[in-house]
């Protein structure tokens, strides 16, 4: 069985206008009520498609448009990355009070998650 895609993000210079860029423009509902104001985006759209989040570039990772991808490990799949030629953009980070996350650039430059399952 594959590896399924859990999760999207939307990273911003300005993470309140993307918020309501987004919510108003798709009906999405975002709670971003945490210390992080990252904006946690409920889709509503009856079990089809996943939801997300929408925020600021804690990590200095710059501005992208990603989704994730649920792996057994993210470390353990960063290492297969750079094996096939792509580079890693973010090391496994573990999220306070979230799962463990990575990000990596393909062979092409194209931004893609891991989370940890």
């Amino acid at each position: 069985m594959g590896c399924p895609v859990v999760h999207f993000e939307i990273i911003s210079e300005d993470a309140e206008k993307a918020q309501a860029f987004y919510g108003d423009l798709f009906g999405w509902d975002i709670d971003a009520d945490n210390p992080m104001n990252y904006g946690m985006v409920d889709t509503e759209s009856d079990d089809k498609g996943i939801n997300g989040g929408i925020g600021e570039d804690m990590a200095d990772t710059g501005e992208h448009l990603t989704f994730y991808v649920e792996v057994p490990s993210v470390e353990e799949t960063l290492k297969q990355v750079v094996e096939k030629g792509g580079t890693i953009v973010l090391e496994a980070l573990d999220v306070p009070g979230g799962p463990t996350i990575g990000l990596f650039n393909d062979p092409d430059g194209r931004r893609v998650g891991l989370v940890e399952a």
